[in-house]
């Protein structure tokens, strides 16, 4: 299975990104994983949240296949502590998902059109985080999941 986290924007943060890439670095062992960022569509535009929501959205679905297992990552989904998040992913593997996707949206989360077409949803936490963060927590937490299937000291109960 491929894993695919879709990003709207880029990192702004040097730190930040480089320990998303170590945890991108550590998932090679266990899972192809890939992160395609959608370029900030707000950049040189004067476009109202409403508009700037349509056209990330515009954005997200159009790199969205019919086959991909796509999830929204949104305060409002469900709540999974690590090691549900770890059998989540593994269902999704012995179900024989080729691409799950896993999606941030941008600073005015999703549009009704991408919130219309995905109905899967997690939620990492009730607080709200930097995308930046969000980032870094989710690729930690997929890299967690991998341990745990794969019986390694990495989580602890």
């Amino acid at each position: 299975m491929k894993i695919v986290l879709l990003v709207v924007g880029k990192t702004d943060s040097k730190l930040m990104a480089q320990a998303t890439e170590e945890y991108i670095r550590r998932l090679s062992h266990y899972v192809s994983f890939e992160v395609e960022v959608i370029p900030d569509v707000r950049l040189g535009s004067k476009l109202s949240s409403e508009q700037q929501k349509d056209a990330e959205g515009r954005e997200i679905l159009a790199r969205l296949r019919p086959s991909d297992s796509t999830v929204l990552l949104d305060e409002r989904g469900r709540e999974y502590s690590s090691m549900e998040f770890s059998a989540f992913l593994q269902k999704k593997m012995l179900t024989g998902t080729r691409r799950m996707v896993f999606v941030i949206g941008g600073p005015y989360g999703f549009s009704p059109a991408v919130q219309e077409a995905v109905a899967d949803r997690i939620s990492l936490s009730r607080m709200t985080f930097s995308h930046q963060m969000i980032r870094l927590f989710f690729t930690e937490q997929v890299y967690r999941a991998m341990t745990i299937l794969n019986h390694e000291p990495y989580h602890h109960e």
